[in-house]
């Protein structure tokens, strides 16, 4: 089939592409930089541990919960509309944050900063699509929007860090009023309006999303916490039941909130399900590599995010490199090939010792290197083969399981880590009255009581948990190696990134393979 090639974006949209990487690189620094600063406003505000836990966790409860609900309100008001409302919130929201007096107004500031979060994810991918109906330009724009969100996390500790020694805790969220206030002036000049039509958002559709979302969410949350227990068990039952009712009503809705005939795309359910078990694996290990570089390293969390700076470099070769790569081979195999790659840094973290930085950072690097691709590629796959007038939702799915799979790494992974520690430390710690519970609990634990402990304790059970991150290596190498295979098998019939565009566009985007 033969058509007219597609018109390439010029200076105007790819101007307007740099204002969407603001807002883009803003949520990113949301995500990480708060962990420096938990310490400081503590001491002043005082929270309780459960005050403390919601603090952490109510902006990314909402951001997960309101994400197909904004992606489809774009679609409905206005993709450009949607953006700058969320930026003006995210400001708003981000000054009571900076400035909360107690514990509770910084949770609710906190949570509002998740909806308004909610609302720039979708925009800024969904009208990327728009902006570049090349679709080799598409493609790359997709890999630098990932990229900018991953540059956004990586300098989220530095920035918490410089902002919070140099002024105050609060200053860290102030850095989303100037960016707010050049996405509000240059948007309306840069970037085009689009929507897909006037009809009205299900309301029931919305709350029953949130009743599927936001349980699961509290439930990985809750496991990776406290163990499986009851709570959680009846978390998961209420998500699992409002999640079969959501999509029993989406398939009887003239007007879904979510268009499930997307799933019958293999190309669509493959690469979400890849961006599912790569994030699991990616998520689930920066979050143990970030305690590695802390607890058993001995670095302070300013020096660790500095550690953790340069491997981001190779997520910046792979969400650039592998669209320019996808316009002469497979996505699939790119995708494939990447994340076969990566299996060198679990590796390097399946034998990584107390004294292995270099190894730990180094295999970080190629789990970075894999990200990249697959957010750059698979992201692409997933908005490219939606219909134009979906893409909004289509974007706001590819967020959501990507949000899904941090959150499920870090419980999953965790957990086992978790679990390893236990057992090698129960066996061998003889210890006994208050520094035993902290100590045989995790190695967190162990180094609050560091002082109490006697010689070489602290470093047994700086061996326990690098023992635990070493199985958990192995496992999520495993998962990632399935994820592999399913890139070669299940995408290997998406065509080089140009060869298909027609194809893309005329087949209505959503007929199975």
């Amino acid at each position: 089939m033969t058509t007219e090639p597609t018109a390439r974006a010029g200076w105007r949209e790819w101007a307007g592409f740099a204002v969407l990487a603001l807002p883009t690189v803003l949520l990113g620094l949301d995500v990480t930089a708060l962990y420096l600063v938990v310490p400081s406003l503590a001491a002043e505000l005082r929270p309780t541990a459960t005050e403390t836990l919601w603090i952490m966790d109510a902006y990314g409860f909402l951001i997960a919960g309101f994400l197909i609900t904004m992606g489809t309100l774009g679609d409905r008001i206005g993709r450009r509309r949607l953006l700058m409302l969320g930026m003006a919130a995210f400001a708003v929201a981000s000054v009571l944050a900076a400035f909360a007096p107690s514990a509770l107004w910084l949770i609710i500031a906190r949570a509002l900063l998740g909806v308004a979060g909610a609302t720039l994810m979708p925009s800024t991918l969904s009208l990327i699509s728009n902006m570049f109906s090349n679709a080799g330009q598409r493609a790359l724009a997709i890999g630098g929007w990932a990229t900018m969100f991953a540059f956004g996390m990586a300098a989220g500790p530095i920035v918490g860090g410089y902002l919070t020694a140099g002024f105050w805790w609060g200053a860290a969220f102030l850095i989303a009023v100037p960016i707010s206030v050049i996405v509000l002036v240059a948007a309306p000049r840069l970037l085009p309006e689009f929507r897909a039509g006037a009809g009205r958002l299900d309301l029931v559709s919305v709350g029953l999303s949130l009743a599927a979302m936001l349980p699961i969410i509290f439930a990985i949350k809750h496991v990776a916490a406290h163990g499986l227990d009851l709570q959680a068990a009846a978390a998961v039952a209420v998500g699992g039941g409002s999640t079969v009712a959501f999509v029993r009503r989406q398939l009887r809705l003239k007007e879904p909130l979510l268009e499930m005939r997307l799933f019958t795309n293999r190309a669509f359910s493959a690469a979400l399900s890849v961006l599912l078990i790569g994030l699991v694996g990616f998520g689930g290990m920066m979050y143990l590599i970030t305690q590695h570089l802390q607890l058993v390293a001995d670095l302070s969390p300013l020096a660790a995010g500095l550690w953790m700076g340069p491997p981001a470099l190779a997520m910046l070769i792979g969400g650039i490199g592998a669209p320019l790569l996808a316009t002469r081979v497979s996505p699939g195999v790119v995708m494939g090939s990447a994340l076969a790659l990566s299996l060198v840094g679990y590796g390097l973290l399946a034998f990584a010792g107390t004294g292995s930085k270099l190894s730990v950072v180094g295999g970080f690097a190629f789990l970075y290197l894999g990200l990249g691709v697959i957010a750059s590629l698979g992201t692409d796959i997933v908005v490219g083969t939606a219909p134009v007038d979906s893409s909004g939702s289509a974007a706001a799915l590819s967020e959501t399981v990507q949000e899904l799979g941090i959150a499920a790494g870090v419980a999953l992974l965790g957990s086992l880590t978790t679990a390893v520690y236990r057992r090698a430390v129960e066996s061998r710690s003889g210890l006994s009255g208050s520094v035993a519970e902290p100590y045989d609990d995790s190695l967190t634990g162990a180094t609050s009581v560091a002082g109490q402990l006697p010689a070489g304790a602290l470093q047994q059970a700086r061996e326990a948990f690098t023992s635990g991150l070493n199985i958990a290596a192995i496992a999520a190498g495993i998962a990632i190696a399935g994820a592999s295979a399913a890139c070669f098998t299940m995408l290997r019939h998406v065509r080089p990134i140009g060869d298909v565009e027609a194809e893309q566009i005329a087949s209505t985007r959503v007929s199975g393979d």
